[in-house]
């Protein structure tokens, strides 16, 4: 099952396929290589009719290196504590809950403006970079957990490369998404980057379904496993 919400993973990142595209263009190198940029870099630079924050390509630098230096702090100081009490298939369920609410509020921060529309999507930022990583490196420990050791290396091939398929599928759905979403702004039933935020989080959703019984179960582990 871990493997199975690695695929999904990978599909949710796939659909983002033509933002990171266009990030890439946008971007220097010093930023290419913060998380968040793949997730709402072109909503952020597309203009306010078409559901956008209308930033400058520094405005979205400076809110990128905010979110990487609190992730830098986060996975140091908050994360392994927190990972022990909870455990990762418990946090990651809170976490990938939480991050559909935050997901699929994104088109509503688009209607503030100024100093207020920063700080926001700032935080936001932030919050999405933690969850993100949360539950990845929850699926790492679940997987790992859940083979032995000498089958570790086989079970991460098959992950990374239902990972990349998918990848390589997402962005021709993607493209199409956006461009579909774009023309009905003015829809009664989720217009704009409603629709788009609200299939990301149906694919979130589902791996958040993955989590649970009788799909996942976590493997006690043997004095002799906790050894490895």
């Amino acid at each position: 099952m871990a493997i199975i919400m690695r695929f999904l993973l990978g599909s949710l990142n796939g659909l983002l396929g033509p933002v990171k595209a266009y990030a890439i263009e946008l971007f220097r190198e010093e930023h290419q290589a913060l998380g968040l940029s793949a997730v709402f870099s072109l909503w952020a630079v597309s203009p306010p009719r078409l559901g956008g924050l209308s930033f400058t390509t520094d405005d979205v630098g400076n809110v990128l290196s905010i979110s990487g230096l609190a992730l830098i702090i986060y996975q140091i100081t908050v994360y392994p504590s927190v990972e022990k009490s909870w455990g990762p298939i418990g946090f990651g369920r809170i976490s990938g809950m939480l991050s559909i609410v935050l997901l699929q509020s994104y088109p509503f921060i688009a209607l503030l403006s100024g100093l207020a529309l920063h700080i926001v999507i700032s935080i936001a930022s932030v919050l999405k970079n933690i969850l993100t990583v949360t539950i990845i490196t929850g699926l790492f420990l679940i997987q790992n957990r859940a083979t032995e050791q000498h089958q570790r290396g086989a079970a991460n091939g098959i992950s990374v490369t239902l990972q990349s398929l998918s990848k390589a599928i997402g962005p021709a759905t993607s493209g199409a998404l956006l461009t579909w979403s774009q023309k009905r702004m003015d829809a009664s039933f989720l217009p704009g980057t409603h629709m788009v935020f609200f299939v990301l989080n149906l694919i979130e959703a589902l791996g958040i379904l993955m989590m649970f019984k009788p799909f996942l179960r976590e493997k006690k582990r043997s004095p002799s496993d906790q050894l490895h």
